[in-house]
């Protein structure tokens, strides 16, 4: 369908994955991703306005891999942060090497120069490269790259920030709203570079986050996994396969959530199980198709 809309981007048409052995994994490494009018048009307005895009959706929606297809449809450097609880704010942003102070205080090399102990972060990177790259250049005691060439965009990919202490989204308000933060401990300005970076966040509702955080981003809940949108999944993956294998295999999985309660019918599981269905050569008529699906989708 054409958009009503004139777009910063549109998704190329999903290319068959790979049917070898480097074909395993997660799934964002199969190298195709099926977008709906409405991520498309989500992606898009992150793109126009400069604000994160906050990714909704249970554990094997397509959070990761959306990212992760998006980067070189966008021509992006990709770079990946997973947030546990132990992560604060300015994690992201930089860190201070103190082990490194200790060792050298134990050795009488302490220096008063706190630009050798300061480490840069995922956001650091992903605003200014080439400015992480000379800082963490200092931070190795290494000679600063050069010809590195022209900067490229980053797409950075924050992943489960629900994990985070609450006060976490909420120090990022600035950085993430102004693009730019100062590095206390050196004095440094860091600033986003054109073309703006990518910011992708995601979230798998395990902890409601503060609608200061909300507002500063556009939010996308990925659409619903009916059986036409599993069925399409399962093509742009597994072109070769037989189309009632697809259906009996979609079928269950939507049965599988209905039963087990779930919001969403997961393709990760079921692209799983036509992976097994495929490799073990079972059909639905085999006797051990309902085994394996109940093996598989749980």
């Amino acid at each position: 369908m054409t958009p009503g809309y004139t777009p910063l981007f549109s998704p190329a048409t999903p290319q068959p994955a790979p049917q070898d052995d480097t074909a395993i994994g997660d799934r964002s490494a199969l190298g195709t991703y099926v977008f709906s009018d409405e991520i498309t048009l989500a992606v898009n307005v992150a793109l126009a306005t400069g604000r994160p895009l906050l990714v909704r959706g249970t554990s094997g929606a397509g959070k990761t891999s959306l990212a992760r297809a998006l980067a070189p449809l966008l021509g992006c450097d990709f770079r990946e942060t997973v947030v546990t609880g132990r992560t604060q704010a300015q994690d992201l942003l930089w860190t201070v090497d103190l082990l490194r102070r200790l060792q050298d205080a134990q050795l009488n090399q302490l220096s008063t120069d706190w630009s050798r102990y300061v480490v840069p972060g995922p956001l650091w990177w992903a605003f200014d490269a080439a400015s992480a790259r000379a800082q963490q250049g200092v931070a190795e005691g290494t000679a600063p790259e050069t010809g590195a060439g022209e900067p490229r965009r980053s797409l950075l990919l924050i992943d489960e920030i629900d994990k985070a202490d609450p006060d976490v989204p909420n120090s990022l308000l600035r950085p993430l709203g102004d693009l730019a933060f100062d590095v206390t401990e050196t004095r440094q300005r860091v600033e986003a570079r054109r073309p703006t970076p990518v910011i992708i966040i995601t979230t798998n509702e395990e902890r409601d986050l503060p609608p200061a955080f909300l507002r500063r981003c556009v939010e996308l809940t990925l659409p619903r996994f009916d059986r036409a949108r599993l069925l399409a999944i399962g093509r742009a993956h597994f072109p070769q396969m037989a189309p009632a294998l697809a259906d009996a295999a979609a079928e269950l999985a939507l049965a599988a959530a209905e039963q087990g309660d779930r919001r969403d019918a997961n393709p990760a599981e079921y692209l799983d199980l036509l992976r097994a269905c495929q490799d073990l050569a079972v059909t639905p008529a085999s006797a051990e198709f309902r085994q394996l699906a109940n093996v598989v989708l749980g």
